[in-house]
């Protein structure tokens, strides 16, 4: 379940690192993709310990997905509230 959570999060940091990146911020995006590479690395560390056991991938992937939906949610309610301001 664990992978879940960690997937979610990590899509979440994936899309504030894309909105980083084309705003041109240069240290903040660095610092995301740094995090970034660390959660991949805890995730291809528990990955490879059991590669028989696809549940692990399966809640990953469903953490991911899960994810995205919830960052953009976000992000279009964010940027809707500053489109009306």
């Amino acid at each position: 379940m664990m992978l879940f959570f960690i997937g979610l999060v990590e899509m979440v940091i994936a899309t504030i690192w894309t909105k980083f990146v084309s705003r041109g911020q240069l240290f903040a995006s660095s610092l995301i993709t740094f995090v970034n590479i660390l959660i991949w690395y805890y995730v291809l560390r528990q990955i490879i310990s059991d590669l028989g056991d696809w549940s692990i991938v399966v809640l990953y992937a469903a953490g991911c997905a899960t994810g995205t939906m919830i960052a953009m949610y976000m992000f279009d309610k964010h940027d809707t509230a500053q489109t009306n301001e």
